[in-house]
C-alpha cells in the first residue's frame, strides 16, 4: 500500500493518534505517592557512632532506598531516634518525649496529600539486664507500651501509617556482666512474638494502619556482626551492638524494602 495515495484527512488522523501515544507514554501510568516518614528508636536509628548519622544512618539510607522504587515520589524523613531509650521512655505524658515528636511531626508534616508513616524499632534498650529506663521489660509489658505509643500516634494522625521494625541481633555480653551474659538476647527475642500479636490486634481494630516490617536483620547481624558491628569495650569484654557504616546501609535497605512491602504490598516484589 502506497501511504502517499491515502486520503489526506486519514493521514491528519493516524498522526494525531501517534502524537498522542507518544505524549501517553511520557506520563506515568500510576500514582505516586509522596512519603513523610518519622523514624522512632534508639541509638541504632540515630546513629551512634557513624561519622555522617544524617546521611549514613539507616533512616538515611531507608529513605533513598524508597525514593527509587517503582510508585513512590518524593520522600522526605525525620530521624526521631535517642540514644539508650526505651518503650518506656517513649509512653505520653505531659512533656515526654513523645509530645516532642508529635510537635516536631506536626512541623515537619504539613501537606495532608503526603502519607504520613511512622516506623518504630524499639526493644534493644528494653531487654537490657539494667541501666535504661525501666529495663528489664519484660514481655508483655512491651507489646502493651508500643500499643499506647501506637494508640497516641493515631489518636494525633489519624491517616497515618505505623511500621514496626523488629530489632536486630546484639552480642550476649553487651550491657552485662558475666552473670546476666545472654539474658538480654533472649529477652529480646521474647519480644519478637509480642509485634506479630500487636499487628494482629490492629488489623481487627485499625486494618491498614499498622504493619510489621523488617524480620531479616536480626539474623544477618547475628551472621555478620564481625564485619557489620562496631566492636565495643564493655564489663564482660568486646561487644557488638551498633552497626558501622556498612551495616547501617544493610540496615537502612532492610528497612526501606519492609516499609515499601508493607505500604505497597505485592508490588514490591514484582
Amino acid at each position: 500500500m502506497n501511504i502517499l495515495r491515502l486520503p489526506r484527512s486519514f493521514l491528519v488522523i493516524a498522526l494525531l493518534l501517534v502524537f498522542s501515544i507518544i505524549e501517553m507514554s511520557d506520563q506515568p501510568f500510576e500514582k505516586k505517592w509522596d512519603m513523610d516518614i518519622v523514624y522512632i528508636g534508639n541509638s541504632i536509628t540515630q546513629g551512634a557512632q557513624l561519622a555522617k548519622p544524617s546521611e549514613e544512618a539507616p533512616p538515611a539510607t531507608a529513605s533513598q532506598y524508597l525514593r527509587r522504587q517503582s510508585g513512590v515520589g518524593s520522600v522526605e524523613f525525620l530521624n526521631e531516634g535517642r540514644s539508650g531509650f526505651t518503650t518506656v521512655d517513649y509512653l505520653p505524658s505531659g512533656n515526654g518525649v513523645l509530645k516532642e515528636v508529635i510537635d516536631e511531626t506536626r512541623q515537619f508534616h504539613k501537606d495532608s496529600d503526603r502519607l504520613l508513616v511512622f516506623t518504630i524499632s524499639l526493644g534493644t534498650n528494653d531487654s537490657a539486664e539494667k541501666g535504661p529506663t525501666g529495663s528489664p521489660v519484660n514481655p508483655a509489658d512491651y507489646q502493651k507500651n508500643l500499643r499506647i505509643i501506637s494508640d497516641r500516634l493515631l489518636a494525633e494522625f489519624p491517616k497515618c501509617k505505623i511500621v514496626f521494625l523488629q530489632p536486630i541481633w546484639y552480642s550476649p555480653n553487651t550491657y552485662n556482666s558475666s552473670k546476666y551474659m545472654s539474658e538480654g538476647l533472649a529477652r529480646l527475642q521474647s519480644y519478637f512474638p509480642e509485634l506479630q500479636s500487636l499487628v494482629t490486634h490492629y488489623s481487627l481494630t485499625k486494618p491498614g494502619h499498622l504493619f510489621l516490617g523488617d524480620l531479616k536483620g536480626f539474623a544477618y547481624f547475628r551472621n555478620n556482626y564481625l564485619t557489620d558491628l562496631i566492636p565495643e569495650s564493655g564489663n564482660a569484654g568486646t561487644f557488638y551492638l551498633h552497626p558501622n557504616k556498612k551495616g547501617a546501609n544493610v540496615l537502612g535497605r532492610l528497612w526501606g524494602e519492609a516499609i515499601y512491602e508493607s505500604l505497597f504490598g505485592q508490588e514490591a516484589s514484582a
